[in-house]
């Protein structure tokens, strides 16, 4: 059975002995990192636990001993930690939103002479897009597991109620808002849309309207953040919720203490793929009926003022430490997990979707999932898969949304500032 370790702090990271080593009875273990928490007990964790005992019972020279580590930054931290303790684990689940972190400071194995020399793996049975993200030149650093793009979602249900259609691919910013001021009923605490200040949930707005963050190669904010573009979406984005009231504020959200749309009282939402997990336990009301039935979840494209709709994708790899002294058992475990029947089980839980077009694809006989997949190559990569740097930027960024939604600052101040602590921030690296 599988033993559960907790990753050490720094003061005993030196005392570890690195990457795999050999247990009395002759096995081989591995260590495995990735976030989240060991003693979960939902439906996915009992999944993943029932997938890594399979493992384990077709490879008996292999004991697999996870290391859980809550919290992205955490993770991040003590990888970074352990590599140069050169204690790092055998393999780690890569979060592109910090890929370029890992990639930059050399905590990775290069993948690409494993892949070389195995007849049986094929890399072109995955998303292209997908496998790019931890591509450097010749060189790649992770097999994707699953990700998703972010889409909008809307409850059918509300839609109806009210006559309204349903919204289709290549609808605008204007047209958005028409239909969530439809869809609006202040006397029923209805709302067309709910809005979270949550970065990763809202730079598509940026991006559908002709903006962005950074510059092209990343390397500052100055320039690009405070441009005319993004200015006109925050503005967009403000009237919606302070003149339209389309939406609830920060305050009121945090007020009513419930999720909006699974509570059916937004009818649309941005989330990915891994909402519909949430949406199956969507709360009851007084008949017992949930207040979110699977069957109302729409899902559509997001809207776009520049003609073809633009998301990010949020992408989890398998990745073989720098230092691991059993690269061949490990890409061994790396096959297991990507692998079909792996992937297909992974991918049926709802969570994300399967990097693997075969599966993904075969799943897509379901209307909602095939929305899903004609998404996937619209979806470009979150900065922090391409930017070491980056991880400021989303505090950053959501101070500056705060600031423009509560009025403290005017919105070219606001853009300007923002710029400005971000460069500083990258200036530090």
């Amino acid at each position: 059975m599988r033993t559960l370790v907790r990753l050490v702090i720094l003061s005993t990271l030196i005392g570890l002995c690195g990457c795999a080593e050999i247990v009395g009875d002759g096995r081989t273990v591995l260590r495995i990192a990735s976030w989240g928490g060991a003693g979960a007990d939902d439906e996915f964790a009992k999944i993943e636990r029932e997938i890594l005992d399979e493992f384990e019972r077709q490879n008996p020279d292999i004991d697999l001993r996870m290391e859980y580590i809550p919290g992205s930054q955490e993770y991040v931290r003590k990888m970074l930690l352990n590599t140069i303790a050169k204690a790092e684990p055998d393999l780690c689940l890569l979060d592109a939103s910090s890929a370029a972190v890992f990639i930059e400071n050399d905590v990775l194995m290069d993948l690409a002479p494993l892949i070389a020399k195995d007849p049986e793996f094929r890399l072109d049975d995955y998303w292209p897009n997908v496998v790019d993200i931890a591509r450097r030149g010749e060189k790649l650093y992770a097999i994707p597991k699953d990700f998703t793009p972010m889409v909008m979602y809307f409850n059918k249900r509300l839609f109806d109620e009210k006559s309204v259609p349903y919204p289709k691919e290549g609808w605008t910013f204007e047209e958005f808002l028409t239909t969530a001021r439809r869809l609006t009923d202040p006397a029923k605490g209805q709302y067309g849309f709910k809005f979270a200040n949550w970065m990763p949930g809202w730079i598509m707005w940026f991006w559908n309207n002709g903006g962005d963050v950074l510059s092209p190669d990343g390397a500052r904010a100055t320039g690009t953040l405070d441009r005319a573009e993004n200015a006109e979406t925050l503005a967009f984005l403000k009237r919606m919720i302070k003149e339209e009231k389309v939406a609830p504020d920060l305050s009121q959200t945090a007020s009513m203490g419930v999720d909006l749309f699974t509570n059916g009282q937004a009818a649309m939402e941005i989330n990915g793929h891994w909402a519909m997990v949430g949406y199956r336990s969507a709360p009851k009301d007084a008949q017992g009926r949930p207040k979110l039935a699977m069957e109302d979840v729409g899902v559509v494209s997001l809207p776009t003022n520049v003609g073809k709709s633009v998301t990010v994708m949020y992408e989890a790899g398998w990745a073989i430490g720098r230092h691991c002294r059993h690269p061949e058992a490990a890409w061994r475990f790396v096959k297991y997990m990507t692998g079909p029947t792996v992937q297909e089980r992974y991918a049926r839980s709802g969570l994300a979707i399967s990097a693997r077009k075969d599966v993904a694809n075969e799943l897509a006989k379901d209307s909602r999932e095939a929305t899903f997949v004609a998404i996937v190559p619209s979806a470009r990569p979150p900065w922090g898969a391409k930017v070491g740097a980056y991880n400021p930027v989303e505090a950053i960024g959501q101070n500056m949304m705060n600031s423009v939604l509560t009025g403290s600052k005017t919105i070219d101040q606001a853009l300007k500032d923002a710029a400005s602590e971000i460069d500083e921030e990258f200036g530090k690296q």
